[in-house]
């Protein structure tokens, strides 16, 4: 296979992925009225105990601070999120999904449950092991690349 199949394919299943989830999460944005960034911020913070700032967000799920902002704004007002000050240093806010989150959150962990066993239809322990190893390993490789600032070769 050429290299410019392979990279394709890569991209392709990654945005393949993207699309199926976000698609099996579209029925709880429209039943909660939840914009697709606000049930990513509701699913980042159940899911990143001690990431809880709109930069942690925005860094690790690669969204826009702007759009995260606003995102968490809106369920701040819909009384979903607290907006806490850091005691340490007052710019950093800490976020923190309130009770009212709780079905919202229940739903989304059910939706990620099924979209796992989608995705790993068919797999036997040692591919799911094998899965998240070369996974680990591409991360770590991504993140070399981008400290190294290697935009092109």
């Amino acid at each position: 296979m050429k290299k410019v199949e392979r990279t394709t394919d890569i991209l392709r299943t990654v945005r393949m992925m993207i699309k199926l989830y976000d698609k099996m999460l579209r029925s709880i944005c429209d039943r909660y009225q939840l914009t697709q960034i606000e049930a990513d911020i509701i699913s980042f913070l159940k899911n990143n105990p001690g990431k809880d700032t709109v930069g942690d967000i925005a860094e690790l799920r690669m969204l826009s601070k702007g759009n995260v902002s606003r995102g968490a704004e809106e369920l701040i007002q819909r009384g979903l999120l607290r907006r806490e000050q850091d005691p340490q240093d007052r710019r950093r806010m800490h976020l923190t999904l309130l009770p009212a989150a709780d079905p919202i959150v229940s739903e989304i962990q059910q939706v990620r449950g099924r979209f796992l066993q989608k995705m790993f239809d068919g797999f036997g322990p040692e591919e799911l092991e094998a899965y998240a190893c070369f996974n680990k390993r591409i991360v770590a490789n991504i993140k070399t690349a981008s400290e190294r600032g290697e935009q092109h070769e």
